[in-house]
């Protein structure tokens, strides 16, 4: 079975129409998605002219039965603070949401799917 996390970006090109995020996403069983990436794209949304309908577009992609959101517990935190440790000692930051998500990753097994680079920079993190 495939079982993938979605970085917010491949949401985003997805909803844009691009044809090959939408393509693998159709050929994967079980789609992960953070809830540290609901918040970026809510806060997206505020920003725009289409708050409404875009969030009318997520809540019908979060209802798919292939998707599964995944809040943030005790143990994802676990998985944050190690990550966040393991960069600054590398000398190699990035996004602190993009911890979170990688945290999530980590914490449920999922390799994951993004077009950022620097999470090519977490050790470990297994990408699809």
């Amino acid at each position: 079975m495939k079982k993938v996390l979605i970085d917010t970006n491949i949401y985003s090109l997805a909803m844009k129409g691009d044809g090959k995020v939408v393509d693998t996403l159709r050929s994967i069983d079980l789609i992960g998605f953070s809830a540290i990436s609901v918040g970026e794209l809510y806060s997206g949304f505020k920003g725009g002219s289409r708050e409404a309908g875009n969030r009318e577009e997520l809540n019908i992609f979060l209802d798919s039965p292939r998707v599964v959101i995944h809040s943030i517990d005790v143990e994802t935190a676990d998985f944050y603070a190690s990550i966040l440790n393991n960069l600054k000692l590398a000398g190699t930051p990035i996004p602190t949401n993009d911890i979170w998500i990688a945290a999530v990753a980590f914490q449920q097994g999922y390799k994951i799917f993004t077009k950022d680079r620097h999470f090519n920079l977490i050790p470990g993190l297994a990408q699809f």
